[in-house]
């Protein structure tokens, strides 16, 4: 398990980049957008929480995952994410699952090979690689949308 929690370590590491984040926002800015911009800071906590629950159940194999990802589903920012204990809560969850899930792997499946529409054939390893670049990607939306946005 050295290896698997290594990669543990480093995914906890790497979403502090978006965990701390939440500590500062208020419900008024869930709505900011930045200028023409498709998304809002609540439609992305959401997708994040929405990404992390898919990768635990179809990249991690965790088959007791329910998840309707209405972001990935839309496809666009509804405008409907602007509950901001319910997003909370519901990061919270992505983030315990998702935790959950890798520390469950064995040290053998980082190299294990996985097919998934959304970015084709990767190992496990990198799989991991993604879930962290996703969510340091949309992290930094956030802290600008934060810092210059408006609703």
């Amino acid at each position: 398990m050295e290896t698997t929690l290594h990669f543990v370590a480093q995914w906890l590491e790497a979403r502090t980049r978006f965990s701390n984040q939440l500590k500062t926002l208020h419900a008024v800015d869930l709505a900011k957008k930045l200028g023409d911009s498709p998304n809002s800071i609540g439609f992305l906590i959401r997708h994040i929480g929405d990404v992390e629950l898919l990768f635990s159940k179809n990249v991690f194999g965790n088959s007791s995952v329910q998840v309707s990802a209405k972001t990935v589903i839309s496809g666009h920012d509804t405008g409907e994410w602007v509950d901001l204990p319910a997003l909370l809560a519901y990061v919270q969850e992505s983030f315990e699952t998702l935790h959950d899930t890798l520390v469950a792997q064995p040290d053998s499946v980082w190299s294990e090979v996985i097919t998934t529409k959304e970015f084709g054939t990767k190992t496990k390893a990198e799989a991991l690689g993604r879930i962290v670049s996703h969510t340091a990607y949309h992290a930094g939306q956030i802290a600008i949308i934060h810092k210059y946005g408006n609703s």
